[in-house]
């Protein structure tokens, strides 16, 4: 059973992975002007990061309404799905 759900904070998190595009893409360029390795790692590992604080807030969202909304419901598939991402997201 899906429910129809409003995230909150969307415009944040496209704002958030969109400065991590951006980042990404000058790491790239790094790399193909043969950039310093060390430097480029550090970069990889910033954009990296940005990408698992875009997750978190994603999550935090997601719990704070999707999740309570499936929990007053009774959708339990909607918590199994949850469970299987966050699994997905900490590899």
């Amino acid at each position: 059973m899906a429910h129809e759900h409003k995230h909150e904070n969307t415009r944040d998190i496209v704002n958030r992975l969109s400065r991590a595009i951006g980042h990404l893409e000058a790491v790239r360029r790094m790399v193909e002007e043969d950039r310093d390795c060390s430097d480029v790692l550090i970069q990889l590992a910033a954009v990296r990061a940005a990408i698992n604080r875009a997750g978190q807030a994603l999550l935090q969202n997601h719990i704070s309404y999707c999740v309570r909304d499936a929990m007053e419901n009774g959708d339990e598939e909607a918590i199994l799905k949850l469970n299987r991402a966050i699994e997905q997201f900490l590899k």
